[in-house]
C-alpha cells in the first residue's frame, strides 16, 4: 500500500479541465487494496470515499469508482482508515508517530498522524448509544434456542408467534393460558416456552414500543396535556374530566414517533433502504418517487442543512374516519392518525410494516375542526425532531446520528382538506386553489354552489375553447388569466391573525364565523400546522387522495349513465341548462302539469341496463379490485 507522502494523486482528478489518466489509475490502485483487506470488505461492499459519500454508505465497486471519478475523494483521506490503513500502515510511518510525544509540541507531521488515529478509533469503534445498546443486550439475552439444539425457533420467535396467534383468531386469555401448559408438555425436557400470558407480554416488553394515553374534553376543546396535564375540569367549557370515580370521559392514545423512526435503523436491512430516496438514479423528467418532484427539490435547495444528512426522515400525513366493525346501526367516528416515511423505496414506504400509527382519536363524535387539539402532541414532537433530533445508531454504517425528521405534507379526502388546512371545503368559495377567485355560483333550480366554466381560465390563451359560447355558459368569452398560486408567506399572512381552536379562543360558539367569510375567504381557524418552523417554507402542504376523488366521480358517472334515481341529470339540472346554456336539445317542456325531459344520449335504455348488470355478474376481477361494485346502485 502507498504511503501517505505519494498520495497527492487523490485531489489532483482533474487535468487542464480533463479527467486526469494518472488519478483514474491510481483509483483502480486504491480499489484493489480496498477489497483485498477482508476486514473493511461486506461482501461485495466497501464504504465509499467521495466527496459525498463520506465513508459513510457501503457501496459496490463499480459504483465506488463512478463516485471517486465524479465527486473525487473526501478532504484529508490521506490515511485510509475506513479501508484497513490502521493494520498496515508503513513501518515508515509508524516510526515517525510518537504516541507519547507532549502534545504542546509543534509538529505538524506527527499531529496530522494521531489526529487521524483518533478519527480511526472514534468511527471504527464508536459504541453504541445507550437505547440502541440496551435493546441489542434485550434481545441477545432473549434469543436463546427454545430447547438445547432447537435450530427452528427461539425463545422470543415462539412467544412472539403465539401472540400473533392469539390476535389472529380472538382467543381469549383464558383460552391462552390453558393451550400453553399443554404445548409444554409435548415440548422436550429443558424447553424454555413462556407459561402464559402474563409472562409473554413480560418478554416482549424488550420489543414493545411506548405509547402514551391522554384525557380529553368530552366536548373535544382540549386534551389534558403538558402544562394542564393536573386539570380536573375543560378551561374551555368548564366540562368535568371524569366520570365518577376517576373514570375520564374521553381518552386519546399517542404513539410517539422519535421511537420508531429509531427502530428502523436498528437493523442493518432496512437502514440501507432509509437512504434508497438519496441514492437512487432517475431519468430526467420521470418520476418514480416523491423525491424526483419539484417540491421535494424545493425543500433541500431551502433547507441545505437538513438535506445534507440522507438519513434525515420525510413524513406525510394521512387520516380519515370509520367507523369500527362496519357500525352503521349505531354510529362512531374514529379517527386514526398515520405517518408515511418517504426515505423508503416506492415499494415499501406504503407497505403496512413501515406506516406509522401516531395517534388515535376517540368518537363517537367527528372531531371536525377541532382535530387540532388531538395533533398538539405529534406536533410538539415535530418541533423538536427538526429542531434538536434524537441521537440515532445506523446498524448500516454501524456509527450514531443525530436524526432529525420533518412533516412534507398530509394526504387526504376533500373534508378531511378542510380540517386539517382551515380552509373550509363547503360553499362557493369551497376550491382551496381558487380561494376568493374561484368564479362560482349557486344553481338557481339545484341549489347548490356549481363550478361549471370555472376552468376555462387555466387553458392557453389561444385555445378555441375560451371563444366557445355555445358549448360553456351562454353567450360568454373568457379572456381572464388563472389566479395566482399563493406562496407560504403570502398564505401565512392572511391566517397568521385567525383564532386556532387548540387555544381556546371565543369564536368557537356554535355557528360562529370570521368576518369575511364566505365573502373573501373561507378560512375557519389557522391551523396547528403553521407551528412547525419550516411550514411557510413548504411548496406543497396539503394533498388530495385520488382514490376518494376516484370513487366519487366514478359514482356519479355510473348513476348518470346507468340513469338511475341518483343521476344528475335530474329535473332540476335541465332547468339550470335552459337557463344558463344555450342548449335548446336539453330543453323541459309541459305535459299537462308534469315536467318532462328528453333522454340523454349518454343514459342507457332499460334494455341495454339489464345486459350490463347481467355482464358484470359474470365479470371476476382480481382480488382488490371493485370489491363493492354491486353496492353503487
Amino acid at each position: 500500500m502507498s504511503t501517505r507522502s505519494d498520495r497527492d494523486w487523490m485531489y489532483k482528478r482533474l487535468d487542464h479541465g480533463y479527467l486526469s489518466t494518472t488519478y483514474h489509475a491510481s483509483v483502480k490502485g486504491f480499489l484493489d487494496v480496498a477489497f483485498s483487506n477482508e476486514s473493511t470488505v461486506d461482501g461485495d461492499y466497501i464504504r465509499c470515499p467521495c466527496f459525498k459519500c463520506k465513508n459513510m454508505y457501503y457501496k459496490t465497486r463499480g459504483d465506488v469508482e463512478l463516485h471517486l471519478l465524479q465527486n473525487g475523494f473526501t478532504p484529508n483521506y490521506t490515511t485510509w482508515w475506513a479501508h484497513g490503513e490502521r493494520n498496515t500502515i508503513s513501518q515508515h510511518e509508524e516510526e515517525s508517530s510518537n504516541p507519547i510525544q507532549d502534545p504542546m509540541e509543534d509538529d505538524d507531521d506527527d499531529d496530522d498522524v494521531n489526529g487521524c488515529t483518533q478519527m480511526l478509533m472514534d468511527v471504527m469503534e464508536e459504541r453504541l448509544n445507550p437505547t440502541a445498546k440496551g435493546f441489542y443486550d434485550m434481545l441477545e439475552d432473549a434469543d436463546e434456542p427454545l430447547w438445547d439444539g432447537c435450530e427452528n425457533y427461539s425463545k422470543l420467535q415462539a412467544a412472539t408467534e403465539l401472540l400473533h396467534w392469539k390476535s389472529e383468531y380472538n382467543i381469549s386469555e383464558a383460552a391462552y393460558d390453558h393451550i400453553l401448559p399443554i404445548i409444554k408438555r409435548m415440548l422436550p425436557k429443558g424447553e424454555k416456552l413462556v407459561e402464559n400470558f402474563y409472562e409473554t407480554k413480560k418478554l416482549l416488553k424488550i420489543v414493545r414500543l411506548p405509547e402514551k394515553k391522554i384525557h380529553a374534553c368530552k366536548n373535544h376543546c382540549m386534551i389534558f396535556y403538558g402544562a394542564d396535564y393536573d386539570l380536573t375540569k375543560c378551561r374551555v367549557c368548564d366540562h368535568d374530566r371524569y366520570k365518577s370515580g376517576r373514570l375520564p370521559y374521553l381518552v386519546m392514545r399517542y404513539l410517539p414517533i422519535a421511537p420508531r423512526l429509531q427502530r428502523l435503523y436498528l437493523t442493518k436491512k432496512t437502514a440501507k433502504q432509509m437512504t434508497w430516496h438519496y441514492e437512487h438514479q432517475t431519468e430526467p423528467g420521470l418520476m418514480v418517487h416523491p423525491s424526483d418532484g419539484e417540491a421535494w427539490k424545493h425543500f433541500d435547495s431551502t433547507h441545505q442543512e437538513f438535506s445534507s444528512e440522507p438519513r434525515n426522515v420525510r413524513l406525510g400525513l394521512c387520516t380519515d374516519g370509520f367507523s369500527p366493525n362496519n357500525s352503521n346501526t349505531t354510529p362512531y367516528s374514529c379517527w386514526p392518525v398515520f405517518l408515511s416515511i418517504y426515505n423508503l423505496p416506492p415499494w415499501m414506504c406504503l407497505k403496512e410494516p413501515y406506516v406509522q400509527l401516531s395517534i388515535v382519536i376517540p368518537g363517537k363524535k367527528n372531531p371536525g375542526q377541532n382535530i387540532d387539539v388531538f395533533l398538539r402532541p405529534l406536533i410538539d414532537e415535530l418541533k423538536m425532531l427538526y429542531t434538536d433530533g434524537v441521537i440515532t445508531y445506523d446498524a448500516s454504517t454501524k456509527c450514531n446520528f443525530t436524526m432529525k425528521a420533518i412533516l412534507l405534507w398530509t394526504v387526504s379526502d376533500f373534508p378531511t382538506y378542510a380540517m386539517l388546512s382551515g380552509w373550509s371545503t363547503h360553499g362557493k368559495l369551497a376550491c382551496p386553489y381558487c380561494m376568493g377567485e374561484s368564479g362560482s355560483f349557486r344553481l338557481h333550480h339545484g341549489s347548490k354552489p356549481c363550478w361549471f366554466d370555472c376552468h376555462r381560465k387555466f387553458l392557453p390563451e389561444q385555445h378555441t375553447y375560451r371563444g366557445d359560447k355555445t358549448g360553456f355558459l351562454a353567450n360568454k368569452v373568457e379572456r381572464s388569466s388563472p389566479p395566482p398560486i399563493l406562496t407560504g408567506d403570502q398564505i401565512w399572512e392572511q391566517v397568521r391573525h385567525f383564532p386556532t381552536v387548540y387555544e381556546g379562543k371565543p369564536f368557537r360558539a356554535k355557528n360562529a364565523k370570521l368576518p369575511g367569510f364566505g365573502i373573501t375567504h373561507n378560512w375557519v381557524k389557522r391551523s396547528i400546522f403553521w407551528e412547525l418552523p419550516y411550514w411557510r417554507k413548504l411548496l406543497i402542504r396539503h394533498n388530495l387522495d385520488p382514490m376518494h376523488i376516484e370513487t366519487n366521480v366514478f359514482e356519479n358517472l355510473f348513476n348518470t349513465v346507468m340513469d338511475t334515481p341518483k343521476s344528475k341529470d335530474n329535473m332540476n339540472a335541465r332547468k339550470d341548462i335552459e337557463m344558463y346554456c344555450n342548449r335548446v336539445q336539453w330543453h323541459t317542456w309541459k305535459k299537462g302539469n308534469k315536467d318532462m325531459k328528453k333522454r340523454a344520449s349518454f343514459s342507457l335504455s332499460k334494455e341495454q341496463v339489464a345486459k350490463i348488470c347481467q355482464w358484470l355478474i359474470k365479470l371476476k376481477f382480481p382480488d382488490g379490485y371493485a370489491s363493492n361494485l354491486g353496492g353503487v346502485r
